[in-house]
């Protein structure tokens, strides 16, 4: 190693970088390019998402209607057919939980989980679920299986 070859160390050295606002002389002083008057030439300054210059923004211009209930509740449902299908398959046995259920990918782990009555159910099952329908109930009570809300 010499003095010939020699390089500075990457991304220390920052190229065709315009030194703004240091003085006249260097011939970005005053305004700094930021022009004269106006929000952009403030410091500080940082424009809203989805400001449009003035113009009324997009979000505001379309017309809102309905209404969202912020304590609403979501349910993933999953029909007895569903269930009797995973036994068939040998991948349910006896008792049906949260854990069997996020296993199977019928719902996540955070999900509340309702238990639907669709098809017909042919297993004795234990289920445990958040909640079910009342043809859903009957048909796994029917089957000689247990049903229970958490």
């Amino acid at each position: 190693m010499d003095l010939s070859n020699l390089k500075p160390a990457e991304g220390s050295v920052r190229k065709n970088c315009k030194r703004i606002g240091r003085g006249e002389g260097s011939g970005k002083g005053g305004t700094s390019t930021r022009g004269h008057k106006g929000a952009k030439s403030r410091s500080g300054y940082s424009k809203k998402i989805g400001f449009e210059g003035g113009q009324m923004p997009l979000q505001r211009r379309v017309p809102k209607f309905g209404f969202n209930n912020i304590n609403r509740k979501d349910y993933q449902g999953i029909n007895l057919d569903i269930l009797q299908a995973r036994v068939d398959e040998g991948r349910i046995t006896d008792t049906v939980d949260i854990d069997v259920l996020v296993e199977n990918g019928l719902a996540g782990r955070n999900e509340l989980v309702k238990i639907l009555g669709r098809g017909e159910l042919k297993a004795k099952l234990k289920i445990s679920a958040h909640k079910f329908t009342a043809s859903a109930k009957e048909a796994i009570e029917a089957a000689g299986g247990e049903v229970v809300n958490l």
